[in-house]
């Protein structure tokens, strides 16, 4: 790698003492200390070159970052980025001009964490050591940031053949193992490919979950080999409500589209390579009716005439679910073997929010099963619904999560919370001895407006600025050390009854799912502390790499006309949200 004297100023927008961010979403700043080791040698101040004569050295367990170091900054760059391997005697590359060496080191754990890595590039080359596959991925993506805006597109635009890096290095680690997206492509069907390039939008964040919302009573999204009318029917609706369930509008086109089995390996394949984890959700026993649609036998057929059943073309809860039966508990046991075999994630979600309770109150079938159960109430029956699959999954090897509502009626032993209608039941959670992901509808519910006024597309809930989402910590205050501990993370919900398209999630997830990045990966002051006015400059920079990256973000001074939805209802919330 060939040495080039220039400074290091106008390239990184964070100043060099800071030790996390080269730009919105993590990743350090270049620092000029402390010393990587004597096995590199002095390094030389300025910037090295990237270039055709440039090589990948992968030592053993990071070819698949040197895979998609080819794949995406190579296709960025046109540069060839041909295997370096190690010299004979086991030195590697170290040392040695012209390289990008790859390297697991297992040393950098202890102090750094499973995703930890250091980025060294001392003018002889770069050198990107990580705690494990994943931390030397993360570092990666710090190398690709460092190279500019330009190498976060998909085939080289400038013509130029040589490509700038500055001699730095970097220390860095994820604060939670937990940094997710939710994407709900119940509502609105996201196809494949958007799937998969929300995927690279993720991995270029350093996120690591995406949370799949795969089922609701707006359609189903997920083929089932033994329940085949569940996507037949299941999948599809005549017409959709445009805006909020208020509106008066219409859109009526028919709306559907699932995944087939394949199209789930090939995403939980290319989530993999990037090492993000998705998991899926499967909604019990709220959510239902497109479910109770294409199988009428699910619902409470003693109260309501669930023949008629369609799946719901508007918003809101359904009062319709699922019947309390060893038959419902049998169908759904099928489906999630199927689940269970496409997905390995640890965690399974099951949904287990916002179950009306009315049909279960008026159905004797239901008020004999809460009396041959021995329960007190339809709550409790909620329960028994989550507490039998949190044993089925975990005779499976797996881990059962759900919305707060699994609290309602008593927790079942090991599953985990998605605290989503504020801190309060992670924090009930949490003290109880369970595992939380903090996701907060007031603070990280992305579908809400980002600013006030008319100019907002269908405006829904709080307004929730960049700064706002900046400032945002999953771990609230008044946690014991070992309550705190239970915090796995956080996790920015994207749901989608108004972003009906990969253009609307766009703009509602951007800019401020870098700050929701930045806020889960960097060990950042207390909210109130945080200088924003910094991450504002270094969001100057991130614009260019949304650009390049084909993100139809908000831009800082508001939406552009085309991003506008005149006349479409929405439901705004005033005020500020409270902190609950």
């Amino acid at each position: 790698m060939r040495h080039s004297e220039s400074s290091l100023a106008g390239l990184i927008p964070a100043p060099l003492e800071s030790a996390r961010v080269v730009g919105p979403g993590p990743g350090p700043s270049p620092s000029p200390g402390p010393d990587p080791g004597p096995e590199f040698g002095p390094g030389r101040e300025g910037f090295s070159v990237v270039d055709e004569a440039t090589c990948i050295e992968a030592r053993p367990g990071t070819e698949g970052v040197a895979r998609w170091l080819r794949a995406a900054v190579g296709a960025a760059t046109g540069l060839p980025l041909p295997d370096g391997a190690g010299d004979a005697d086991g030195a590697g590359g170290e040392g040695r001009d012209n390289l990008i060496s790859l390297r697991i080191d297992a040393d950098l754990e202890p102090e750094l964490g499973p995703e930890g890595y250091q980025l060294f590039n001392s003018g002889y080359g770069v050198h990107i050591r990580g705690s494990s596959a994943a931390g030397v991925f993360w570092g990666a993506q710090t190398f690709r940031q460092l190279l500019g805006p330009e190498a976060f597109r998909r085939a080289p635009v400038t013509g130029k053949r040589e490509w700038s890096v500055p001699t730095c290095f970097v220390r860095d680690s994820p604060r939670f193992r937990w940094r997710g997206v939710l994407l709900d492509v119940a509502r609105h069907f996201l196809p494949k490919d958007g799937v998969l390039r929300y995927l690279d939008l993720l991995a270029a964040h350093k996120l690591n979950v995406l949370h799949l919302h795969l089922t609701d009573d707006q359609g189903w999204r997920i083929e089932i080999l033994r329940r085949p009318r569940l996507t037949e029917v299941g999948a599809w609706r005549p017409r959709t409500k445009a805006g909020h369930r208020a509106s008066p509008l219409w859109d009526g086109r028919p709306h559907g589209g699932y995944y087939t089995q394949d199209d789930i390996r090939e995403i939980v394949a290319y989530a993999a390579e990037r090492h993000i984890t998705v998991v899926p959700e499967i909604d019990i026993p709220g959510h239902s009716q497109a479910a109770i649609a294409a199988y009428p036998e699910l619902g409470n057929a003693d109260v309501v005439d669930t023949a008629a059943l369609t799946v719901w073309d508007t918003w809101g809860v359904s009062p319709n679910v699922l019947a309390p039966s060893d038959a419902t508990l049998a169908f759904y046991e099928d489906v999630l073997t199927e689940v269970l075999g496409l997905f390995p994630s640890t965690f399974v979600h099951i949904g287990g929010d916002e179950c009306p309770k009315d049909q279960w109150k008026a159905s004797p079938a239901a008020q004999a099963r809460i009396r041959e159960l021995g329960l007190a109430d339809e709550d409790e029956l909620q329960s028994w619904f989550v507490r039998h699959f949190d044993r089925w999954l975990a005779e499976r090897g797996r881990r059962l999560a759900g919305w707060d509502e699994i609290l309602e009626g008593g927790l079942a032993e090991g599953a985990t919370v998605s605290s989503w209608r504020g801190y309060a039941g992670g924090v009930a959670a949490a003290r109880a001895g369970h595992d939380v992901v903090m996701c907060p509808e007031q603070q990280v519910y992305l579908d809400h407006r980002q600013a006030p006024g008319t100019d907002e597309p269908v405006p829904i809930g709080y307004v929730r600025t960049l700064e706002d989402v900046y400032r945002f910590d999953p771990v609230p205050p008044g946690l014991t050390g070992a309550e705190a501990a239970r915090i796995l993370g956080a996790q920015a919900n994207l749901w989608s009854e108004v972003t009906e398209n990969q253009q609307r999630v766009d703009y509602q997830a951007f800019p401020r799912l870098a700050a929701f990045a930045e806020a889960v990966w960097s060990d950042l002051p207390a909210p109130a502390e945080r200088d924003y006015p910094a991450f504002e400059r270094r969001m100057t920079a991130h614009y260019a790499r949304l650009d390049a990256l084909g993100v139809d973000y908000r831009p800082p001074g508001g939406p552009r006309p085309w991003q506008r939805r005149p006349g479409v209802l929405g439901r705004p919330i005033e005020g500020a949200p409270p902190i609950v």
